[in-house]
């Protein structure tokens, strides 16, 4: 079984007003030496030296509640409330082959061994040599030597925390890639319950097609007949054989509609396209309760593209310690020991040792290490108006997602509305049309008109559906997948 690993770190995330405190820089400790002697180093690199702080103020004041919210709370796996089976099965399949989902893990899974990779850097390099070779003519040259072995070792003391800072920065950008992840698993769930509902619609408005198309065929079978007992005009079956005609168009585009979208959802379940589905068409569910928004600190603190956002910026004070400390002197500690000989018996009996400390202090470097530093701090700074941009996408997507549901349900009151008026009046036309007293035009028009409206009343339906799934994903805070260990830490 594949092991997976998780972030190491747990985040709070503010989520007011408040400041919060971010690492910028070490400073110089305060000690004093008259000269500088290789012990007094080695004891500066053992010596932790305090970073100053200072305070930020996040670039925006989040409102105290959403516009509305409801009663019910919506679970993490939220399209468990539609009571689907079949969306339930397929989701628990896309969450495990989705590549587009696998394609984020993995990039979790690299930016933790970029860190591991970071933290080698606290610990000696040890390398290990053996060199060979013969001497000629015989005998050998005086001083010749057949054999080496030999160890070195280098150590950079981080006197000044430059490594440690960047160690923690990829600490940051590995847990915004995890919690990139999560909001990966949340996009795909969103998007495989809106394509499979999308389906479900399509299926629905087509068997209402062809509902309509058996009634307009009936109705140019009764017009024909009463055109044979000159009770009617031809151009009155001329009409109706183009409504037919219109009906059939319809047809073909929504059966073609369907065939894409269950190409769609085949890739998104990481599947070919060619694969046929099995799935039996039902009509759109009933929406479920509207579930509680909660405050906007909540979610602010839980959602994974805004978690992404602050530890990006976080990671970014990092760097901004780090080219700081680029600035300051390095001290680093190499050792050797080798023995040679002329023969392999021989090889280990005499050996030679090595010791030495390297200061090595920057002096002109042509402002590129100041240069550095100013960038590393207006990447900090474009990163926090990043995090607070986010915040605000974060609250307009719950509240665009109110207002859309709220408004759809009112408009789908209305087309219900017009639909009965629309039956009434066709109904009315219809007979004044047999009774001699209209024309066939506006009985024609009165057919077209209610047909239409029980088209678009599945499309309200669904867009209701749509901004359902857009509040709940706008809400989510992710949730575990098959991917992450039972005993992942709980991170905010």
């Amino acid at each position: 079984m594949e092991e997976h690993s998780t972030p190491k770190k747990k985040q709070n995330i503010p989520a007011d007003n408040q400041a919060f405190t971010f690492l910028h820089h070490p400073s110089f400790p305060a000690c004093s030496a008259s000269r500088l002697l290789l012990p007094v180093f080695f004891l500066l690199s053992l010596i932790a030296c305090t970073p100053e702080t200072s305070k930020v103020a996040l670039p925006l004041e989040p409102p105290e509640a959403f516009s509305l919210s409801g009663e019910s709370e919506a679970p993490e796996r939220w399209w468990r409330t539609f009571n689907d089976p079949e969306l339930n099965t397929m989701l628990s399949h896309a969450l495990d082959s989705n590549f587009s989902l696998m394609i984020a893990w993995q990039r979790f899974k690299a930016a933790e061994a970029v860190v591991d990779r970071e933290s080698s850097y606290l610990f000696p390099d040890i390398e290990a040599s053996l060199q060979g070779g013969t001497s000629y003519p015989q005998p050998d040259f005086v001083g010749g030597e057949n054999i080496r072995f030999g160890l070195s070792s280098a150590y950079e003391a981080d006197i000044w925390g430059r490594i440690r800072a960047r160690i923690e920065a990829e600490e940051f950008r590995a847990e915004a890639s995890f919690f990139d992840y999560r909001a990966a698993a949340v996009s795909l769930s969103a998007e495989v319950a809106q394509t499979w509902y999308q389906l479900l619609a399509t299926w629905q408005q087509l068997e209402i097609v062809e509902r309509q198309i058996e009634t307009n065929e009936k109705i140019l079978e009764l017009i024909r007949a009463r055109f044979g007992s000159g009770m009617v005009r031809g151009v009155d079956i001329l009409r109706q054989e183009q409504l037919l005609e219109a009906g059939r168009e319809q047809l073909i585009l929504l059966e073609s509609r369907i065939e894409v979208l269950e190409h769609q959802l085949t890739v998104l379940l990481g599947l070919p396209p060619t694969d046929e589905m099995d799935y039996l068409p039902d009509t759109l569910p009933a929406l479920p309760p509207l579930p509680a928004t909660g405050i906007p600190a909540e979610l602010i603190q839980r959602r994974p593209d805004v978690q992404v956002a602050f530890l990006l910026l976080k990671a970014a004070d990092r760097e901004v310690a780090a080219a700081i400390s680029d600035q300051y002197p390095r001290f680093s500690i190499s050792g050797a020991v080798s023995a040679r000989a002329n023969s392999a018996e021989a090889l280990f009996q005499d050996w030679a040792y090595s010791l030495a400390g390297n200061l090595l202090a920057p002096l002109f470097y042509g402002g590129r290490l100041s240069a550095e530093v100013e960038r590393s701090r207006a990447v900090k700074e474009q990163l926090l108006y990043e995090y607070g941009q986010t915040v605000l996408f974060a609250l307009q997507e719950v509240e665009d997602a109110l207002v859309l549901e709220r408004k759809q349900q009112e408009r789908i009151e209305v087309l219900i509305e017009q639909l009965e008026l629309a039956e009434q009046t066709y109904e009315q036309l219809q007979i004044e049309y047999f009774n001699g007293l209209r024309d066939y035009l506006d009985v024609l028009t009165a057919l077209d008109q209610e047909q239409e409206l029980r088209r678009n009343l599945v499309s309200a339906k669904l867009a209701l559906i749509e901004y359902r799934i857009a509040l709940y994903q706008a809400l989510s805070g992710g949730f575990e997948t098959e991917r992450e260990p039972e005993d992942e830490p709980d991170t905010e």
